[in-house]
């Protein structure tokens, strides 16, 4: 209209409902993402199961001034979006009884099994136990097979640096249910606290982990012998407690805001346990898991 009809600038605004803001605004800079991108590319590329949140703390942790929604929008550009298939929840999981949830260091564990299978179609399985308060993964055990002697061997190397839970959350298996195992609790009053039936979600810390550790473990690796496997799942368990982010949930409304599971204050675990180390944490502050 301008330059058609020569009208003035304010009458041509007022004509089309355009703010004169809008019409004088011209942008300071013109941003340059290509650093931005390829960093992207790079986390995504080596921690292919990192989502837009772990990978937008990665980036303000190596000292990128980012916003979170630049973050989002490069990510999903980029076609980078994961894409996990949720199972369908039943009714009865959520009117479940909620236990007391850790309130100290080493005083909840949790563990199960992983199966898993090298190369040439072998079996292995893999016990991890986890801390229930600073998600810290205190042994993975990988093995042809695992019975509920090497289960209590592998708590008595644990315990031996960090002693004795009060607590070990298991599903009902039979190395959790034997004989041998229920003495070993009880020399070491060590109370077993055991999921329902068909309820994964009563032990829901040590299902996420595995889930994880299947995710960013034993997807993307290929295991030539049980030897093999226990080197590559140290490692990877050493990388868990000293640098992966745990447990911080994206909020992209408020990214400022902590979300339900961001009592780790997106520290990794060993850096949050050593935070906590002489003090005891208010029930409020644990996870509430069934």
């Amino acid at each position: 209209m301008v330059s058609a009809y020569r009208t003035s600038v304010r009458r041509s605004c007022d004509l089309v409902g355009l703010s004169r803001t809008m019409w004088y605004y011209r942008p300071r800079c013109n941003r340059d993402d290509r650093a931005i991108i390829q960093r992207i590319r790079e986390i995504t590329d080596t921690r292919v199961r990192y989502g837009v949140e772990r990978v937008h703390a990665l980036l303000r942790r190596e000292g990128y001034l980012i916003n979170h929604k630049r973050t989002y929008r490069i990510y999903m550009e980029q076609g980078l979006a994961l894409h996990k298939r949720r199972p369908k929840r039943r009714v009865s999981p959520s009117h479940r009884p909620m236990t007391v949830p850790a309130g100290e260091i080493n005083e909840v564990w949790a563990m199960d099994f992983v199966s898993d299978a090298l190369f040439n179609g072998r079996r292995i399985r893999a016990l991890t136990v986890v801390d229930c308060l600073t998600r810290e993964c205190l042994a993975i055990q990988v093995a042809r097979r695992l019975m509920s002697e090497d289960v209590t061997q592998t708590l008595d190397r644990v315990a031996e640096k960090r002693g004795y839970p009060k607590r070990i959350k298991t599903d009902n298996g039979s190395e959790f249910t034997s004989l041998h195992y229920d003495r070993w609790a009880h020399k070491h009053q060590i109370v077993t606290d055991y999921s329902r039936r068909g309820t994964p979600t009563d032990n829901a810390i040590i299902e996420s982990f595995n889930g994880s550790f299947r995710d960013e473990c034993l997807s993307v690796n290929w295991f030539l012998s049980v030897e093999d496997a226990c080197e590559k799942i140290t490692n990877w368990r050493s990388e868990n407690n000293t640098f992966r982010l745990v447990a911080v949930l994206w909020n992209c409304c408020s990214p400022m805001q902590p979300g339900p599971h961001s009592s780790l204050n997106q520290l990794p675990p060993e850096d949050y346990a050593e935070s906590l180390r002489g003090r005891k944490i208010p029930q409020s502050a644990g996870t509430t898991f069934g």
